[in-house]
């Protein structure tokens, strides 16, 4: 079992004691099926416990697991023809934002996200999925792009936030985000959007004004990282645990509070452990997605998401 998080510990030992049984079977010829099988049991109740009772804290720990499938995973197993665009035509390409254009069992769309590495060297090309200015003005020109000649546009979000550096800064990282809050809300296409890991601050909204946004099961939405928040309000990031149970920020909060449109079931242990099921579960999504959406005008669709966004929150009078 590929994993690194610490409460999965007990049920990885336990599966390579399994393992360390069956291969002494093997070589010594000595039957230890009863044990094994007793061991497999243990094995399927203690990952029902931890998979099936997981916390807010321990979803944003898979959310940000090293092997979840990224934006290009996706696009490779979910899409055809896949042409890939660069740039922002005005400072440079942001490895850190992925797009461009590609087919849905054959229907011409725009797909684009955020993109993480699998490991120290990509992270550090990618830039851990942070983009700057110039990445998402590269997701707006494909965005317009799509809007301009009538396809539909698919988001994938997984940043812990949007690059806080001081060049970030001085390219007008603000402007960005906010250039394409404004111009997502009034493009006359569908727009789904998905959040498959991380749904960090600013970082994550500047590509997530969609018709429909759907979760994956563990993953994500937050105006904050938890650390951020319990650095704030407790003067120490140590409590992201805490904060991550305050904040509501995970899928089942989030579609009860009405900020999103539908949770994507994930296979057992994380969509990690089955990618080829994971993809086919996102796929089914986007596509039902774009069934519901399809029969709208382009004034209409701009009137849906109008009231989608206006919906959220509640507020009281103090009078």
């Amino acid at each position: 079992m590929a994993s690194d998080l610490s409460f999965e510990k007990p049920l990885v030992e336990l599966q390579d004691k399994i393992k360390e049984l069956r291969k002494f079977t093997e070589e010594k010829g000595i039957d230890f099926s009863d044990e094994v099988s007793r061991l497999e049991q243990k094995a399927r109740d203690l990952a029902q416990q931890i998979y099936g009772n997981l916390t807010p804290w321990q979803r944003v720990q898979l959310a940000r697991h090293a092997e979840r499938p990224t934006t290009l995973d996706f696009i490779q197993h979910i899409f055809s023809d896949f042409l890939e665009v660069h740039g922002d035509r005005l400072f440079g390409d942001d490895l850190s934002i992925v797009g461009g254009i590609a087919k849905l069992d054959g229907r011409p769309v725009t797909v684009l996200g955020h993109q993480k590495g699998k490991d120290t060297k990509e992270n550090i090309k990618r830039n851990f999925g942070m983009a700057h200015p110039e990445g998402y003005r590269k997701a707006l020109r494909i965005m317009q792009q799509a809007d301009k000649f009538r396809r539909p546009i698919i988001c994938f979000i997984n940043t812990a936030g949007a690059y806080p550096g001081k060049a970030a800064e001085e390219r007008g990282q603000s402007e960005a985000i906010a250039r394409n809050l404004r111009e997502m809300a009034g493009f006359g296409v569908p727009i789904i959007c998905i959040v498959i890991g991380e749904g960090g601050s600013g970082g994550a909204l500047a590509i997530g004004v969609g018709n429909r946004v759907y979760m994956l099961e563990n993953t994500y939405y937050s105006v904050i990282a938890p650390e951020s928040a319990a650095a704030i309000l407790w003067k120490d990031s140590s409590l992201g645990m805490r904060a991550a149970e305050s904040m509501k920020i995970t899928a089942p909060d989030l579609l009860r509070l009405g900020v999103i449109d539908g949770i994507i079931e994930e296979p057992f242990g994380g969509a990690h452990r089955d990618i080829t099921a994971q993809v086919q579960l996102v796929k089914n999504q986007i596509v039902e997605g774009l069934r519901e959406l399809d029969s709208l005008t382009p004034e209409q669709l701009i009137q849906d998401r109008y009231e989608k966004f206006k919906q959220i929150g509640k507020y009281t009078s103090l009078s």
